[in-house]
């Protein structure tokens, strides 16, 4: 297992970080994983969503953390941050993706982790997530403590262009929420 070190995109990341975050992505798709993108993911629509991505981090919208060792990122998670007020004591974790051959080796949870770490410092108290019901996502967020609300049926098509449940959780944090 790599010694992971997990760190926060403030900047505009270097051009290896962003070709790393493009075949993260690229590889979570290609996997099958459920990351609103359909297989096969083209490098140019992988590049869109992170310029998108990270001009929501300038704009302090979202909060993304990678996971790397060696100059190679192994995984990431985003927290979209409503900026409504009656929704700045919570955030949505997105885009917890660890690349295949990175998985099953806790950096998964760690990167959760550090979410809900971030969110505490944020002021949020209040975490959401969705994951494709029955996957090993589903499985980490409740192994996290992740309350299950419920499945919404054919919620998402899936990399295979199937329809799938998808499982709403959310779990309540310590902190202080943000006055309104």
């Amino acid at each position: 297992m790599a010694n992971w070190n997990i760190s926060e995109i403030r900047t505009t990341p270097s051009l290896e970080l962003f070709s790393s975050l493009v075949e993260l992505l690229q590889d979570a798709v290609a996997s099958g994983a459920s990351v609103g993108f359909q297989h096969p993911l083209s490098t140019k629509d992988a590049r869109n969503y992170w310029v998108a991505a990270l001009e929501e981090v300038g704009q302090g919208e979202r909060v993304i953390l990678i996971a790397s060792a060696n100059h190679d990122v192994g995984g990431c998670v985003q927290l979209a941050l409503p900026a409504h007020a009656n929704a700045r004591h919570r955030a949505q974790v997105q885009k917890l993706i660890v690349l295949q051959r990175a998985r099953r080796q806790g950096l998964g949870r760690a990167l959760l982790a550090a979410i809900e770490k971030m969110a505490i410092a944020k002021g949020r108290s209040l975490l959401v997530a969705d994951t494709a019901t029955g996957e090993a996502g589903e499985q980490l967020y409740i192994a996290a403590g992740y309350t299950k609300v419920g499945a919404i049926p054919r919620y998402l098509r899936g990399p295979d262009g199937h329809f799938h449940p998808t499982t709403i959780l959310y779990r309540q944090i310590e902190g202080r929420a943000t006055e309104l």
